[in-house]
């Protein structure tokens, strides 16, 4: 039995840069600490097992530059340590807490096992998560790519293609300081395209970036192999990849997708809201609110209200399985492929990273379990990445993609809508200043020169699509409202500061320390 066709996992990883030094605890700071500890840890404990047991593997994570920024951060990293410390001390108490309910004392204990074992493993890495996945990839077995520098959805940036460009050249030189060469691929924001961005993308030296299923199906021509091989996009020789839809669907949907099996942890039974007010009080956020803590004790049971305790060894079980009916399901489909084109299909399989431990507890072990048995029990699907997969087969269709993206209804409704749509007027009037302040400015130092490389951050981090998401949503939309209008209120100022030659340092010095990110920023990107 020889190789049909190949899987290619992809991780897209990113969250949107929420620092807030001004305050001792900021809530929607806990998005990251819980990130690290249920996603990105656990990841992480995965590829050194796999490679520690000599298991051959590929996987492609994005891993977007505002995350970046956060792993390395120290003001971050300290914050983590004192989260996930008062954790360890959490699940102390419940342990003794529940010492009279064995089937939740065994719970509680496993918790502070992975919580104690989350800090050895953030310290072993000096507290950067970046040098852990850099790691993997300097061995060969994890292919890192970028995403816009703040992950600005580019289709409705197009109008000012100076900000697509900086969003794209920001992001690659940052890759580069942190990773040490230069990025081969790009996740755009959102799985965002728009015909013709593919110019900047090569401007930069990208080699490929990934789209919806459609907007390879819709391109110009048809595509001989559907979405079951790249293409190049025309005039620029950028190789796109479109994503594979079955794949998808078994593991994103909780209802057909294997995260909804009963015997998988439930994610909305958390003892910060399950608990008296009085016991978790001192783990909760200061100001009263409950939070979510990571100690949940229930699985799914079932649809209803009523949950039974969770119990690990059927969720193993019920991981091997699914590992193994993920596998069979691809081979499948790549034999049907295979013997239909006669041409070895390329799966290409992505996910939002936080899928995997945050939202299903159980999925890095399920990622664990598929990747030995596809190493171990078969040789019909073989992993793969991007790059390896051109390198084996440098000749594909040209045609043009379409207009794409994969949120909700697949083009960018969800990110232009009655609750969002406002916030273009002043991002497309400060990208036009932006230009106009570069123009002015070609070559300036010192003050001067720092002022404008805060302005160009404040345009970056009001352009991330999370913002206009979150609106969409409707949940902690104040929230991101605030962060859309403090960063333009934060530019504007410092355009009109530097057109009239009025800089307040002290005021400058401030939003540097409060929004820090990209400190090798130079604004003359933005052109």
């Amino acid at each position: 039995m020889s190789t049909k066709g190949y899987l290619c996992l992809v991780l897209h990883s990113h969250l949107p840069y929420v620092r807030h030094p001004e305050h001792e605890d900021f809530l929607e700071e806990d998005w990251y600490y819980e990130a690290i500890t249920e996603t990105y840890l656990p990841l992480i404990w995965v590829y050194e097992k796999l490679v520690e047991d000599k298991i051959d593997f590929r996987i492609t994570m994005s891993v977007t530059p505002t995350l970046v920024s956060m792993f390395c951060d120290q003001l971050l990293q300290e914050r983590y340590l004192k989260h996930i410390n008062r954790l360890i001390e959490l699940s102390h108490k419940e342990i003794e807490r529940t010492s009279w309910e064995p089937q939740f004392q065994r719970l509680a204990m496993m918790y502070l096992n992975t919580f104690c074992r989350a800090r050895d493993t953030f310290e072993k890495y000096k507290r950067n998560l970046a040098l852990a996945f850099k790691r993997f990839q300097d061995l060969g077995k994890l292919e890192i790519i970028t995403c816009g520098a703040t992950h600005g959805y580019l289709p409705l940036m197009d109008v000012r293609r100076e900000s697509v460009r900086a969003q794209v050249k920001v992001a690659v030189n940052n890759y580069e300081n942190v990773f040490g060469r230069r990025p081969r691929g790009i996740w755009l924001p959102e799985c965002g395209y728009q015909p013709g961005q593919d110019e900047i993308l090569k401007e930069a030296g990208i080699k490929y970036f990934f789209s919806d299923a459609h907007g390879v199906l819709h391109g110009t021509p048809r595509p001989k192999y559907g979405i079951f091989a790249p293409v190049y996009c025309k005039n620029t020789g950028v190789a796109c990849f479109g994503r594979d839809l079955e794949s998808s669907k078994q593991v994103w949907s909780s209802i057909e997708g294997y995260p909804g099996d009963y015997n998988y942890r439930e994610f909305y039974r958390d003892i910060g809201f399950d608990c008296e007010y009085n016991y978790i009080k001192p783990y909760i956020h200061p100001d009263g609110v409950r939070i979510s803590t990571g100690i949940k004790y229930y699985r799914i049971t079932g649809t209803g209200d009523h949950k039974e305790p969770y119990v690990p060894e059927w969720a193993a079980q019920k991981c091997a399985e699914h590992a193994g009916n993920f596998m069979f399901n691809r081979q499948k489909q790549v034999e049907y492929l295979y013997d239909l084109t006669g041409k070895r299909p390329l799966i290409v399989s992505p996910y939002d990273a936080e899928l995997y431990g945050h939202w299903w507890f159980e999925g890095p072990q399920w990622l664990d379990f598929l990747i030995r048995k596809i190493s171990c029990d078969q040789d019909i699907v073989r992993l793969i990445t991007p790059s390896e997969y051109l390198a084996e087969n440098p000749r594909n269709q040209v045609i043009t993609p379409s207009l794409s993206s994969w949120g909700w209804k697949g083009y960018s409704e969800m990110w232009l809508q009655g609750s969002n749509d406002w916030i273009y007027r002043h991002l497309h009037t400060a990208s036009e200043r932006m230009t106009e302040l570069v123009k002015l400015h070609p070559n300036i130092n010192g003050l001067y020169r720092r002022a404008l490389n805060q302005a160009l951050r404040e345009l970056l981090l009001a352009q991330g699509s999370d913002w206009a998401f979150i609106m969409g949503t409707g949940t902690h939309t104040s929230y991101a409202v605030r962060r859309t209008k403090d960063h333009i209120l934060n530019f504007t100022r410092l355009y009109e500061d530097i057109k009239s030659n009025s800089l307040d340092e002290e005021w400058l010095s401030g939003i540097e320390y409060k929004n820090n990110i990209f400190p090798e920023i130079d604004y003359r990107v933005h052109q």
